[in-house]
């Protein structure tokens, strides 16, 4: 079986909720992923909007997941429900947390939980950027997945 990410909130392809939105509860969403590959001991999960009007945004950065993780519970992006030793990093929101889609009226955004496998955790202080991230798993990822959930206003 292949590394995967779903959510018990909604399906690949299909609309993001409300309550995991900046126009609702702006939740993060229940995530729960498969047996990663062998040699996995840790993960990073980032958010993103590939549509937004001034290019990619980042709605969440998660990193330093324990290997043993198989899910997030809802609400995990703005509470103290992630696992010991986990970091989040800084959204483009300008904060350490989840924020969720709020993009402007028009075609629904695209929303990408990118989450990959990582041979080893990686050495970034919490408040991290989306490209310090990027930059540091480079050499790391063992496996990725994602799941793409849409919101329009």
């Amino acid at each position: 079986m292949s590394f995967a990410i779903t959510s018990p909130a909604f399906t690949q392809g299909a609309a993001i909720p409300r309550q995991f939105t900046g126009d609702g509860s702006d939740l993060s969403p229940p995530l729960i992923w498969t047996e990663p590959p062998p040699g996995t001991k840790a993960f990073a999960l980032i958010c993103d909007d590939p549509d937004a009007p001034k290019g990619t945004f980042t709605h969440w950065i998660v990193f330093n997941l324990p290997a043993e993780t198989r899910e997030l519970p809802e609400g995990a992006g703005s509470s103290a429900k992630l696992p010991e030793g986990t970091c989040q990093g800084t959204n483009d929101f300008g904060r350490v947390r989840y924020g969720g889609p709020a993009p402007p009226p028009g075609k629904p955004h695209r929303y990408f939980f990118r989450l990959a496998a990582l041979d080893r955790p990686l050495d970034l202080k919490p408040r991290a950027i989306r490209s310090e991230v990027l930059s540091a798993l480079k050499s790391h990822i063992l496996a990725e997945s994602d799941l793409m959930g849409t919101y329009g206003r």
